[in-house]
């Protein structure tokens, strides 16, 4: 079961999804096109499905079930390029391919850490917003077994043929990548790209080791 107050994205984000509950007749119209909710569908249905197993899986096996669809539903390069900041520039490509790499690392295993359980929440989309010049915001809610709502809110962005999340908003309003723009620049300032390769390859060993 996963509490509230550990909601964050690759935190606990980033993050509890479930069943989802269109709750206008345009939004059930939408979904005929290729829409930004058909990426978020696709991602609440196998989080529900491996919140179920949860147990049976572990932390690894839940880690190996959630890789393939948050990588494909998240612009992990994009979202790591904005992380940085600046810096990205600097970097070599072997150090823009190893920071991609850990932070995609570092976010599968947070939802495997996190989506240990289910106790009968459910997702709903509130309503989709336009972002200038052409993104959209998702906002959801995450409904407990209690009925409290907890807003989660995605900035999504069509990649192709595809819409993916580029940013969450917890509580609605506290971007996932402002925060971790300030823990990257903190890092970078000390030790430079090496050092937030190695933090990030920390804290996903640690995740994944179940501490």
């Amino acid at each position: 079961m996963v509490p509230a107050k550990t909601l964050r994205i690759f935190g606990a984000s980033i993050a509890v999804v479930m069943t989802t509950l269109l709750t206008s007749p345009q939004l059930a119209s939408a979904q005929a096109f290729d829409a930004p909710e058909k990426t978020i569908n696709g991602l609440n249905a196998k989080l529900l499905d491996t919140m179920k197993q949860a147990q049976a899986l572990g932390v690894q096996g839940r880690f190996n079930a959630l890789a393939p669809v948050l990588s494909s539903t998240y612009d992990i390069q994009s979202m790591s390029r904005v992380a940085v900041g600046q810096s990205w520039d600097t970097f070599q490509p072997e150090q823009k391919a190893a920071v991609t790499d850990a932070f995609a690392r570092m976010m599968i295993a947070t939802y495997a850490k996190r989506f240990d359980g289910f106790s009968g929440e459910t997702f709903e989309i509130a309503e989709i917003t336009d972002r200038p010049p052409s993104d959209k915001m998702v906002k959801t809610r995450i409904v407990q077994s209690n009925g409290k709502p907890v807003a989660i809110n995605y900035l999504m962005r069509k990649t192709g043929s595809q819409w993916k999340i580029v940013d969450v908003y917890l509580d609605g309003t506290i971007s996932e990548l402002a925060s971790r723009r300030a823990e990257f620049t903190s890092i970078l300032k000390t030790g430079g790209a090496d050092a937030l390769i190695a933090s990030l390859k920390k804290q996903g060993d640690k995740l994944l080791s179940g501490s």
